[in-house]
């Protein structure tokens, strides 16, 4: 640990802290930068964690620091505090100003992720090198970290860091401050052209001080034999001065991946998902949407940086890796030693728990870029003229062998996730056309099938090989290498991947197996009744537009006060019901080729669920089961809720006279409507009883318009009330309610303007108005009584 800091560095501190509060950013990032350019190492080291606090925000959430993840191009500070926080910029000029002097720093290990906090707090060393030597002892609770390493702690922790964000603060994540700034520095440090740039200041030797190695005295053991870092030649070691530039500052490259690795994805340990696969099991962490889409970044970059490797790479022998750049075995392992395990089991987890709703889109398209990696070539021509996909290469074989869980596993559970949506919203609908689109690219079900015949080649072979041992992610080889290490071969690598992340035991479900082609089949006939459903709703909104046109609306009935779709709703209804067809279509007939389903039977099963829908099934109620309290809801009644086949009618099943003022009426005239209504009700009502009880044409015109009895009893048995409700008695009453409307008023309006134009007086307006809307009742009820009748 560095000397404590000296007095003149406190009163620098203490002014910069006074300035951080009253002076705008583009300022306090100038001063900065000459304070940087001029002040020495020494007295900069107490500013900096003050400084990166301020930046980052602080590790418990209280402080938001800049903001990043909510700072938008449009913003004015935006291009400052990018260029600030750029890889060539003032502040990563400080920390390598404090990298040549080897200061260090606390970071607390409780803000670690869960399985590597429990792995330290029980005495046990990580297998990840980015921890080793940086344990303090006896036992502290601290990590002591590098200033590099402590900015990129800082940096990566912010994403996941709970903070309260002031209101209203809303942006797309891709042109946050943030994600632009994980782009820009896995580019610069990752580099797919040429070598990582070296770092502007050097110790008395020449060289930055790279990482020390890890003392032999340590008495951690991690949970691998492996050595304690993937090129220990050129991170334990210090490089001379005439090394290889890359060689001096590949430590930089690892360390930003490895952080960003353990940060993100590390949250759920491989033991305890080996144990318990059930989605009730309750995380204490579960990533955001915001989360899950920087992983997407990191997984595309670290494709298009691994594919990026050199021909004479990826073709040299094993004896000859040793003459290649640091940078190029990076870029030969990175993907399956990094990266594969903690991502498979943090999408499981994401499968499993994720909501059932369209922000999963963020996991299902991170999944869908790790098991594409052909798309990160910088090939040009990634599909052909016809808008067909292109074949797989096969060159990609041996990645999906050593991924093939990836492929057959995360399907199995978006299958049973996507049997649980509902698929007649658009949104869901496109998720399963994505991953349909996806599966069916010639090439390779082909490739998941021979991995999967691989998987269950005999052990005996295995077995007669000798000197072998399961691979496990930290000890396979590349994925683009040509030429596997000695004693291994396809059907080895195929069982070490899923024995390694499954566990020995583990029973695997064949993709292309009748189990699962079960659920296919399932799966082909929910989308097939969210199609049904959705020319159903197709057809219902097209029937509302029209009745609710520019002279419907002047109509003299009276208006459903439970309807609550206006116009433009509608239009949107048609566009997403019409976007859901085009998405189920095209997923179904993907679905069809990838498992080579016929067409009679798929033809079948269409017919079948079009003549359950044309029988009326739709209009039935959803499976249920009677009880004194009423209806209760069956399994497969959610099911038929969830997709839309079935449902209740959800109306008002209160007093129609005290349901809430709706915003086409008058609050007023509704409060006064209801007062009259009450007090003729109560005057009058033994009189409208008797009315309504005879049998004759006064009786049935008397329980037109004063009884309400048959209508809520009519809507109560397509409603799953309680017995209670079914019992109340409906007594016969008068509703002057309908004159509150905003409809009504304007109507009668525009009726009295049209009678004053021909001489009429108001009393004879009002007169002739209630003769003539009563004989336009009465013949619409004696219509209705002759439809009655048999």
């Amino acid at each position: 640990m560095a000397a404590p800091a000296l007095q003149q560095p406190s009163y620098l501190l203490a002014n910069l802290k006074a300035d951080w509060t009253i002076k705008p950013l583009h300022q306090r990032c100038h001063e900065l930068s000459k304070i940087i350019e001029d002040y020495p190492a020494k007295e900069m080291h107490a500013i900096f964690p003050w400084l990166v606090e301020s930046v980052f925000g602080s590790l418990d959430g209280i402080l938001i620091g800049w903001n990043l993840r909510y700072l938008q191009a449009r913003m004015t500070e935006y291009n400052i505090a990018m260029d600030f926080l750029d890889p060539s910029g003032p502040m990563m000029k400080l920390v390598y100003k404090l990298q040549a002097e080897e200061y260090k720093y606390e970071f607390p290990v409780s803000y670690l992720p869960g399985p590597v906090k429990s792995s330290i707090q029980a005495g046990v060393l990580p297998d990840c090198p980015l921890f080793h030597n940086k344990i303090q002892f006896p036992m502290s609770g601290l990590l002591l970290l590098n200033p590099f390493e402590y900015y990129m702690f800082s940096f990566a922790y912010s994403l996941i860091a709970p903070k309260n964000y002031p209101p209203g603060q809303h942006g797309s994540c891709s042109d946050s401050a943030y994600f632009v700034l994980v782009n820009t520095y896995l580019k610069y440090f990752l580099p797919t052209e040429g070598n990582v740039p070296p770092s502007p200041f050097s110790d008395p030797r020449g060289t930055v001080a790279s990482p020390a190695p890890r003392s032999p005295s340590v008495p951690y053991v991690g949970y691998s034999g492996h050595s304690t870092s993937l090129l220990k030649r050129h991170i334990t070691h210090q490089p001379s001065v005439n090394a290889d530039p890359a060689a001096q500052e590949i430590w930089r490259s690892e360390t930003l991946l490895q952080v960003f690795v353990e940060m993100w994805l590390h949250h759920y340990s491989l033991e305890m998902y080996q144990k318990l696969q059930s989605p009730q099991v309750k995380e204490p962490f579960m990533p955001s949407e915001e989360h899950v889409l920087v992983v997407r970044l990191l997984v595309k970059h670290l494709h298009a940086f691994s594919c990026s490797l050199k021909q004479e790479s990826i073709f040299s022998s094993t004896s000859a890796h040793s003459h290649s750049s640091p940078l190029e075995e990076l870029k030969r392992v990175v993907v399956q030693r990094f990266v594969q395990q903690k991502l498979y089991v943090f999408l499981q987890h994401c499968f499993g728990h994720w909501p059932l709703d369209a922000s999963f889109r963020a996991v299902l398209e991170t999944w869908l870029s790790y098991i594409q990696p052909w798309r990160y070539t910088g090939e040009k021509n990634n599909t052909q003229a016809d808008g067909q996909n292109r074949s797989v290469p096969d060159k990609w074989a041996s990645f999906v062998q050593e991924n093939l869980l990836m492929y057959t596993k995360l399907f199995q559970g978006f299958l049973n996730r996507a049997m649980r949506t509902d698929l007649v919203n658009a949104k869901n609908a496109l998720m399963v056309f994505r991953v349909a689109k996806v599966f069916v690219q010639p090439n390779l079900s082909e490739m998941i099938q021979k991995a999967e015949q691989l998987f269950l080649e005999p052990e005996h072979a295995i077995l007669q090989r000798q000197n072998r041992v399961f691979l496990t992610p930290s000890h396979g080889g590349s994925f683009l290498s040509s030429r596997q290490p000695m004693g291994t071969d396809s059907v080895f690598k195929v069982k070490s991947h899923v024995y390694s992340l499954e566990g020995q035991d583990c029973q695997y479900n064949l993709m292309f197996g009748p189990d699962l082609r079960k659920n296919v089949l399932k799966l082909i006939q929910i989308i097939a009744q969210a199609r049904q459903t959705a020319k159903r709703i197709s057809d219902h909104s097209t029937e509302m537009a029209a009745n609710n046109s520019f002279l419907s609306w002047f109509s003299v009935g009276s208006s459903d006060q439970n309807n609550t779709f206006n116009g433009g709703e509608m239009d949107d209804m048609g566009e997403g019901v019409k976007k859901t067809h085009e998405f189920l279509d095209k997923a179904l007939d993907y679905l069809c080729q990838i498992f080579r389903l016929n067409a009679g039977q798929l033809s079948q099963m269409m017919v079948n669920v079009a003549s359950v829908d044309d029988e009326g099934a739709s209009k039935q109620l959803p499976d249920c089961i009677p009880s004194e309290n009423g209806l209760l809801l069956t399994d497969l009644g959610r099911l038929q809720i969830i997709n839309g086949l079935r449902r209740f009618e959800i109306e008002y099943q209160g007093d129609p006279e005290l349901q809430p003022i709706r915003s086409y009426e008058n609050a007023f005239l509704v409060r006064l409507m209801f007062q009259i209504s009450s007090f003729i009700n109560a005057r009058f009502g033994e009189h409208m009883e008797t009315l309504c009880s005879r049998q004759d044409l006064l009786g049935r015109i008397g329980r037109h318009y004063l009884s309400r009895c048959s209508k809520v009893a009519e809507q109560w048995r397509k409603s799953p009330v309680t017995r209670q409700m079914r019992e109340r008695p409906q007594r016969a009453r008068l509703s002057l309610r309908v004159l509150a409307s905003y409809r009504t008023l304007l109507i009668l309006l525009l009726l009295y303007m049209l009678l004053a134009l021909l001489s009429f007086g108001v009393l004879s307006s009002t007169g002739l108005i209630l003769v003539v809307s009563f004989l336009y009742e009465l013949l619409l009820n004696f219509l209705h009584e002759k439809l009655k009748m048999p």
